[in-house]
């Protein structure tokens, strides 16, 4: 098991293409593009 963990770090040091990387990655964009759509929102209003 330890093995295979460092083998797989030693491929994808940041650990990006794991699932859960994935994940994060995704969640961080769609928060991206809500703030950005909040704030355009908001300036449309003005």
């Amino acid at each position: 098991m330890l093995l295979a963990l460092q083998m797989e770090m030693q491929n994808d040091p940041t650990g990006l293409s794991s699932p859960l990387g994935r994940l994060i990655m995704i969640a961080g964009l769609a928060a991206t593009v809500l703030v950005a759509v909040s704030v355009w929102w908001r300036q449309r209003k003005r």
